[in-house]
C-alpha cells in the first residue's frame, strides 16, 4: 500500500492550513498551526510509510480540530478558504478511518462486510478518541516499572500456591449484604435520579503484592451508582455497567438510553461506578490508572468493581428485586462477562463491545517506548495474562445459564479488537451473539443491537412492567 490515496486529503490540508499559519497573528498562527502540523505531520509519513495505526489515529483529530478552527476561518481568511479549509479537515479525518479499516485484517469467525464511507467515519471517531487515550496515557516510571515486575512475579507464585489459577472464582469473596446505601438527588440532562453511595468494605488479602498502595487511594473507598427507581414495587431492573473513561451522570445516562429502560421499558435502573472512574477519579482524567502496565492495580480494580456491583446486587434482592439483568459497554462488557462467573441468578448478562484481554490492550495500544521498558524489565504480555487470570472472563466460567447470555460486537472496531469478542463468545460456546458493520463508539447507531438488546430484554421478561 506505498502511496496511499487516503493521505493525500490531510497532505493538502496541512499545506492549506500551515499557509494561512501566518496571516492573523499569534492567535491565528496557534489555530492554524495546531492543526496543519497534525495533518501534514502524519500524512507524509502515512504516505511514505504506510502501516503505522497511530498516525491514523492523529490523523483523525487533525482533521477534526480542521473543522472546528475551521469556523473561526470562515471569519479570519473569508468564507471560499475557511469553507475548504473546513471540507479537507472533515475529508480527512473520514480518509483516516477508511485507511485504518482498510488495514484492518480479517478476524477468523467474525463476519466480513464492505468497506463503506459510513464504516469510515465510524472508524475514524475510533481513531480519534485513540488519539486522546494515547495522549493522556499515565506511562509509569522506571522504579515503578521495576515494582510491578517484581510483584507480577510474586503474585504468580502466590496465585498458583491457593489454587487460583485453576479456579480462578475461588478467589473472589462473596462480599457483606449491602443495607443501608446513602441516597441523594441528581439530574444531569433532564433526568432526575437518585445518586447512591455507601462504603464499599473491599481490601485486597493481607499478604497480596500491591495491597497497601491499592489502599491508598482514598476516592476507591466510597462506591456511587446512579439510580432512577420506580415507586410501585415489583419492577424489574436493569443494572448498566459503564466504559473505560465513562462514570460520569450525564454520559452514562445517554449511553445506555436509561431514560427509555426506566419510562419506556418499564425498569429499574441502576449503574454503578467503577473504581478509578467519576467519582472515585485519582488522576485527571476518569479511568486514569486502569491502561498503565500496572498488573496488581487492574486486578484489585477489576476486584473491587465486581465486589461493589455484587453488593449492589444484594441491596436490589433484599428490596424484592426478583428479576435482574447485567449490561455492559466495553469495560462495563468486561465486568458484565466477570460477573456472569460469579452470579449464577441473574435473568440475562448482555457483554457490549466487551473487552476481555487487558494484557493484549496494554500491547495493542501502549506507547512504544513505554513497552519496550516493561519489556526490558521483564514483563512480558504471557506474564500479566496470568496474574490478571482470576479476573479475566475468558478464565471464569460462565454460571449464567447459556439461554440467558447476548454479546454484541463491532466487525471494525479499534478500540477493542474483534477478535477478543470473538474468544468471549468461544468461551461461552458460542451463545447468541449480533456483529454490527461499524466501529466501537456507533453501536447506538445500528438498530440490529437495538434489536438484539430488547430481545434479550424481552426473553428475560424485563420488560414485563412496561
Amino acid at each position: 500500500m506505498r502511496g496511499p490515496k487516503e493521505t493525500w486529503p490531510a497532505i493538502l490540508a496541512g499545506l492549506l492550513w500551515l499557509s494561512h499559519a501566518f496571516d492573523a497573528g499569534w492567535l491565528g498562527f496557534a489555530a492554524a498551526a495546531v492543526p496543519g502540523a497534525l495533518l501534514l505531520g502524519t500524512g507524509v509519513p502515512a504516505f511514505l510509510l504506510p502501516g503505522d495505526l497511530r498516525l491514523h489515529q492523529f490523523m483523525a483529530l487533525g482533521g477534526v480540530l480542521g473543522v472546528v478552527f475551521g469556523i473561526g476561518a470562515l471569519f479570519a481568511v473569508g468564507p471560499g478558504a475557511g469553507l475548504l479549509l473546513i471540507a479537507l479537515s472533515a475529508v480527512s479525518a473520514v480518509a483516516a478511518g477508511h485507511l485504518t479499516a482498510t488495514m484492518t485484517p480479517a478476524v477468523p469467525g467474525v463476519p466480513e462486510s464492505p468497506l463503506t464511507w459510513r464504516k469510515a467515519a465510524e472508524v475514524a471517531g475510533d481513531d480519534l478518541i485513540l488519539s486522546f487515550m494515547v495522549s493522556t496515557m499515565q506511562i509509569p516510571d522506571p522504579g515503578e516499572i521495576a515494582q510491578i515486575a517484581l510483584e507480577i512475579e510474586e503474585a504468580r507464585v502466590q496465585f498458583a500456591e491457593r489454587g487460583v489459577l485453576e479456579k480462578p472464582a475461588s478467589y473472589h469473596r462473596t462480599p457483606p449484604l449491602l443495607e443501608a446505601p446513602m441516597l441523594s438527588p441528581g439530574r444531569a440532562g433532564g433526568i432526575d435520579y437518585q445518586h447512591l453511595r455507601f462504603e464499599s468494605g473491599y481490601e485486597p488479602p493481607i499478604d497480596e503484592p500491591g495491597r497497601d498502595r491499592w489502599l491508598s487511594y482514598a476516592p476507591n473507598r466510597t462506591a456511587h451508582g446512579w439510580l432512577l427507581e420506580h415507586d410501585a414495587p415489583g419492577r424489574p431492573w436493569i443494572v448498566c455497567i459503564h466504559g473505560y473513561q465513562m462514570g460520569l451522570p450525564l454520559i452514562d445516562l445517554t449511553a445506555f438510553r436509561a431514560a427509555e429502560l426506566h419510562h419506556q421499558l418499564g425498569m429499574n435502573v441502576l449503574l454503578p461506578i467503577l473504581p478509578f472512574h467519576g467519582p472515585r477519579k485519582i488522576g485527571r482524567i476518569s479511568g486514569d490508572g486502569f491502561l498503565t502496565g500496572n498488573a496488581m492495580d487492574a486486578v484489585h480494580a477489576i476486584s473491587q468493581g465486581l465486589w461493589d456491583i455484587r453488593r449492589m446486587l444484594s441491596w436490589i434482592r433484599e428490596r424484592g428485586g426478583e428479576r435482574i439483568g447485567v449490561y455492559g459497554l466495553s469495560l462495563g462488557g468486561y465486568h458484565t462477562a466477570a460477573l456472569a462467573g460469579l452470579e449464577s441468578d441473574l435473568a440475562c448478562v448482555i457483554p457490549g463491545i466487551p473487552a476481555a484481554d487487558f494484557p493484549d490492550l496494554i500491547w495493542r495500544h501502549g506507547p512504544p517506548m513505554m513497552l519496550r521498558t516493561i519489556e526490558a524489565n521483564g514483563i512480558h504480555q504471557s506474564d500479566m495474562r496470568e496474574v490478571m487470570t482470576p479476573v479475566s472472563p475468558l478464565a471464569l466460567t460462565p454460571v449464567v445459564a447459556k439461554e440467558r447470555r447476548t454479546i454484541f460486537g463491532a466487525t471494525c472496531d479499534q478500540l477493542v479488537p474483534a477478535e477478543q469478542v470473538r474468544d468471549l463468545w468461544e468461551h461461552w460456546d458460542r451463545p447468541r451473539i449480533e456483529w454490527y458493520p461499524g466501529a466501537h463508539l456507533t453501536f447506538g447507531l445500528h438498530e440490529n443491537v437495538r434489536r438484539v438488546i430488547r430481545d434479550a430484554f424481552r426473553d428475560a421478561e424485563l420488560t414485563a412492567g412496561a
